[in-house]
């Protein structure tokens, strides 16, 4: 499982074996056990959520919104392998 970044002690990553067929871009985070799910497109939208307080999910927000970039040239460049 990848990390792509971490940030704030949040672990962003995504797994290897994303799906068949492979799912859209999306980005795991963990921290402290709590894990959750975040679809990357023109927006950015919570898929799943295990724990996160509600101040959590928005500091999420902002970082992957901070680094959509990084982590869609990641997601991309490791599933165009």
């Amino acid at each position: 499982m990848p990390s792509v970044l971490i940030e704030n002690g949040f672990r962003f990553f995504f797994f290897s074996n994303e799906g068949n067929p492979l799912e859209p871009c999306h980005i795991h985070v963990r921290k402290h056990g709590a894990l959750a799910k975040y679809w990357i497109g023109e927006r950015i939208e919570l898929a799943e959520n295990n724990g996160f307080s509600a101040k959590e999910l928005k500091e999420i927000e902002a970082v992957i919104q901070s680094n959509k970039n990084q982590l869609k040239e990641a997601w991309n460049e490791f599933f165009s392998e």
